[in-house]
């Protein structure tokens, strides 16, 4: 017991106060009696809501986004389930890609409690070993060649990361592509293409082109225009764009681009890779091997942040030869690199992309199928790769309905970012046939009711 708390509870000694002497009056004295009020005990004021918190200090926007939504506060997660603080539970369909293998797998928890246990954060004076083991655990699993990694904090300090790297080569001339989402830092968000986010903070990195996404004719222009200058950024299938699949043969087609014009190509798998679409990586389907990949999301095992950038021996080299020219005091902390070694070894060892094929195929088909009815009128496309599908709508006002409606029966998935009329799922590998079954009824109860709404 602190000593403050001991004062609060001693008694209170008897002291003796002489009375004063009594004033001589002419008669008697009258005595106000207080308002009833003012005797009744003060009412304690409530603490302030979640929301009031956020208002008040986070998100006035977010705030109204929560009541909108309910104003339930999220509390506890486990598997494939969300729970907020007034008991109920949601599946999350959702999550922006990051739980790939559900929330608070037990094999990611362990090591991050053991890590915790022992060094959690690194001095960056010695060499630390958590890190270099997780280095080698990815590294083990990317395209031949890529087996340097550089391990941050978030996907958009990869794609810094990946930026600077290419600079250091003397790449400074940005080759993106439309509705690609490479994140809002502000290199990042040069190459972000959405100008809803980047007008507030122009100007940004100069000599940045933009190219339609699957278009190999506007990509040669732009890289004929600034050859060996040019650094190429891209996605194997643009997830906040809307779940845009390219045509086939767009990325190896891409990167023989790069090659023939000196450009240095990264290829951002944040959201992509690790299992996502049904195999470890967006580019295994034709054999890419770009300069830089970028991974997060998933690396995190939906436990602790963490991302990387993965390079070729030649075009890590700056990094490599200068240890300092890049850097970030918690990144490659130990307990993030903990993180992402059980989450590559997790994924790996339980078959994770096997299962998210599987269930992509399973997924995809159930969403097609109950989509059918609405199509043209409500519904204008289903489109997906492994377990990231998209569910495009013929009017943007039909994905914030449809969201609402599936809240309302438990279910939680995203809008894309980069394209308003997309309603994007990127379910857990590790969903069950009842899971995925609660899902589609949902899903088929949600449309349902949008449609009678919206006509």
């Amino acid at each position: 017991m602190t000593a403050v708390e001991v004062a609060a509870q001693a008694p209170v000694a008897a002291v003796e106060v002489a009375a004063p002497a009594p004033e001589e009056t002419a008669g008697p004295v009258a005595v106000e009696t207080p308002p009833a009020e003012a005797l009744a005990p003060a009412t304690p004021t409530p603490p302030p809501t979640t929301a009031e918190l956020y208002h008040r200090h986070l998100s006035a926007g977010r705030a109204v986004m929560g009541t909108v939504l309910g104003g339930m506060a999220e509390v506890y997660s486990e598997g494939v389930w969300v729970y907020v603080d007034d008991g109920r539970r949601y599946l999350d369909f959702g999550g922006y890609g990051v739980f790939i293998l559900g929330h608070r797998h037990p094999a990611v928890l362990d090591a991050v409690q053991g890590q915790l246990g022992v060094h959690p954060l690194a001095t960056r004076v010695f060499l630390e070993p958590v890190a270099a083991r997780a280095a080698a655990a990815l590294a083990a699993r990317t395209p031949a060649g890529l087996d340097h990694v550089h391990f941050v904090n978030s996907g958009a300090e990869a794609t810094e990361a990946g930026l600077k790297l290419a600079r250091a080569h003397g790449r400074n001339a940005l080759v993106t592509t439309v509705s690609g989402y490479h994140g809002k830092t502000l290199g990042a968000l040069s190459v972000t293409a959405n100008s809803l986010y980047q007008e507030a903070f122009e100007p940004l990195l100069p000599d940045t082109a933009q190219v339609a996404y699957g278009d190999l004719g506007e990509l040669e222009a732009a890289l004929r225009e600034r050859r060996d200058r040019a650094c190429v950024i891209l996605e194997p299938v643009q997830g906040e764009g809307g779940v845009r699949i390219p045509p086939a043969g767009y990325l190896a087609e891409a990167a023989a681009l790069c090659r023939t014009y000196g450009a240095f190509l990264i290829v951002d798998e944040v959201q992509t890779g690790l299992g996502r679409l049904g195999s470890w990586w967006g580019v295994d389907a034709e054999g890419v091997v770009p300069d830089v990949l970028l991974v997060g999301k998933g690396l995190s095992g939906g436990v602790v942040p963490v991302a990387a950038m993965v390079a070729t021996k030649d075009a890590y080299g700056p990094f490599s030869r200068d240890p300092y020219l890049h850097t970030s005091t918690f990144g490659a902390s130990p307990i993030a690199c903990a993180a992402a070694m059980a989450a590559v070894e997790t994924i790996d060892r339980e078959d994770i992309v096997g299962r998210a094929a599987a269930l992509g195929r399973h997924l995809l088909g159930g969403v097609e199928e109950i989509c059918a009815p609405y199509r043209e009128r409500l519904v204008h496309e289903v489109r997906g790769r492994g377990l990231l599908i998209g569910i495009e709508f013929t009017q943007a006002q039909a994905v914030g309905e449809t969201l609402l409606e599936l809240v309302s029966r438990g279910v939680l998935v995203n809008h894309s970012l980069n394209s308003t009329r997309v309603l994007r799922l990127t379910p857990p590998a590790i969903a069950d046939a009842d899971e995925v079954q609660f899902f589609l009824d949902a899903l088929a109860e949600a449309l349902r009711a949008v449609h009678t709404r919206l006509g």
